[in-house]
């Protein structure tokens, strides 16, 4: 199963801009990525109503494919939430690593974006797995390797060096 590692923080921290600036980092070093946001909210929808799609799920459908000659997105009933793992063991031989926006109490190892002081003493107390990282502009020591906005760079070797090697 390929790592996985959680970018966690408020809503409106900035993960979703680090999240981008992090796969093309690690892309332009020749890293193949994954991506999983959780999304905590029953009934989300990727397609918008009365499309094909969308009509074949309503109609009972427990999976759903779409497939174009350069994606194939894939839509599956649960009976539940999967757990993170679950999700990444899907991507062996797709990916290098899997980067998630949230599941913060997951026990997977993370990046916590934070805007203050007050943001790391609350998901260090109630976050799952280890913060390894910190984004921030407004901390300088977090106890962990700490990263400005600006150094997603930095924090790209540093996940390379970490979590998948050198060479992709």
């Amino acid at each position: 199963m390929p790592p996985v590692v959680s970018v966690i923080g408020r809503k409106k921290a900035g993960k979703t801009t680090v999240l981008e600036r992090l796969i093309a980092a690690l892309k332009s070093r020749g890293y193949r990525i994954a991506t999983i946001k959780h999304h905590i909210h029953y009934g989300f929808c990727m397609d918008s109503p009365g499309k094909d799609t969308w009509r074949h799920s309503a109609a009972g459908a427990d999976v759903v494919a779409i497939s174009s000659p350069d994606r194939l997105v894939v839509t599956i009933s649960t009976p539940r939430e999967m757990r993170v793992t679950e999700i990444a063991e899907r991507f062996m031989g797709e990916a290098d690593i899997v980067l998630t926006e949230g599941y913060a109490r997951a026990s997977t190892p993370k990046i916590l974006v934070a805007t203050s002081e007050e943001d790391l003493e609350l998901f260090t107390a109630t976050a799952g797995g280890e913060i390894v990282a910190v984004v921030s502009d407004a901390l300088e020591d977090a106890g962990c390797p700490t990263f400005g906005f600006h150094e997603v760079h930095r924090l790209a070797e540093f996940i390379a060096e970490r979590f998948v090697g050198d060479e992709p």
